[in-house]
């Protein structure tokens, strides 16, 4: 394990160039090809280190939307069940469209300039206790359906919908309640299941699930979490395999609905691909977090770290290389 020369390149790269890596990990055909880790945090790290996932968490949002489409209660093609949009154009939204990030509502992603953010506004401003609620009660700035906006208010809108799915036989329901179902049924349904024994997720002062940003498992338990996709939205369980999510999950999430002429990469379902890599699917976060899995290769990778916006590409391209490398043993 940790053979650099088999891919030609020292893997844990200068931070120079790509900043901190934390971990990486190579998973191929159930083979850990590379697993190794670096410094961060004033320490060294290691396989027992929990780290955040920012957006990747936006994935297993994707998961948790799936579970309750294969459970008959969710059909995406139908509009979002968010109250305060009912009378108005906003409630023609549908599920997909927040899947597929194109509701049209107003948002700014940005998390540099906090004056101008509506990220930082609903993580740490005014949105903090209920950011469903802020990212809801923003107006449609475009056509539904017509503009591609990468927005974290619109996961949490989600989440808000899914905590009212889990919810709905409850009457008054307390925030701590809502947290309770919420985090049960992410334990029960997603993590226990794929044997994420660090996982924990974060809820906000409403009780929801914070899905476009928090969960901190150790780099193990996220390439647990992508061979979930690798393996076509089933896992083994007691000697038997189950079916977590809907059949056709794995082709949902990577149906291409944009292109992001940022990054060079497109946009499907809450997750990304690599239009490089066939058949990709990749789960990213802020600071260069990845979980990337090539399912019908049969690889799932992981890098964790700190890494400034200006040499995020240098990761991305060295990850898409090992792909390359890996696939083609």
């Amino acid at each position: 394990m940790g053979e650099t020369k088999a891919f030609g390149e020292p893997l844990i790269a200068p931070v120079e160039t790509h900043g901190e890596t934390h971990a990486l990990l190579v998973q191929h055909k159930g083979e850990m090809l590379y697993e190794a880790y670096g410094s961060g945090y004033a320490t060294p790290c290691g396989p027992g280190n929990t780290f955040i996932s920012w957006s990747m968490a936006k994935s297993m949002t994707h998961a948790l939307v799936g579970m309750l489409v294969k459970d008959g209660l969710v059909d995406v093609t139908a509009p979002a069940p968010v109250p305060e949009w009912q009378g108005s154009p906003r409630a023609a939204i549908t599920w997909q469209d927040l899947l597929d990030m194109h509701s049209g509502l107003e948002w700014v992603e940005d998390y540099v300039d906090g004056d101008n953010s509506h990220v930082i506004d609903m993580l740490f401003g005014k949105g903090v206790a209920d950011h469903g609620a802020f990212a809801a009660a923003l107006p449609l700035a475009t056509p539904i359906g017509n503009t591609w906006n990468y927005s974290s208010g619109t996961t949490n809108i989600l989440c808000r919908c899914i905590g009212d799915i889990l919810c709905r036989d409850l009457v008054d329901t307390t925030a701590q309640e809502r947290a309770e179902r919420f985090l049960h049924f992410l334990s029960t349904r997603l993590f226990e299941p794929l044997g994420m024994t660090s996982a924990v997720a974060k809820c906000d002062d409403a009780g929801n699930f914070v899905g476009s940003s928090y969960v901190y498992a150790t780099a193990r338990d996220f390439l647990k979490f992508g061979e979930l996709y690798m393996n076509g939205g089933s896992v083994v369980s007691d000697g038997a395999r189950r079916q977590l999510l809907p059949n056709n999950w794995v082709n949902h999430a990577r149906t291409v609905v944009a292109n992001d002429e940022v990054t060079g990469t497109q946009y499907g379902a809450h997750w990304w691909v690599w239009p490089q890599c066939e058949n990709s699917l990749v789960a990213t976060g802020y600071e260069g977090q990845y979980l990337a899995i090539i399912p019908e290769k049969e690889l799932v990778m992981v890098r964790l770290g700190k890494t400034d916006t200006s040499l995020r590409s240098a990761v991305q391209q060295q990850l898409e290389r090992i792909a390359q490398k890996v696939t083609n043993i």
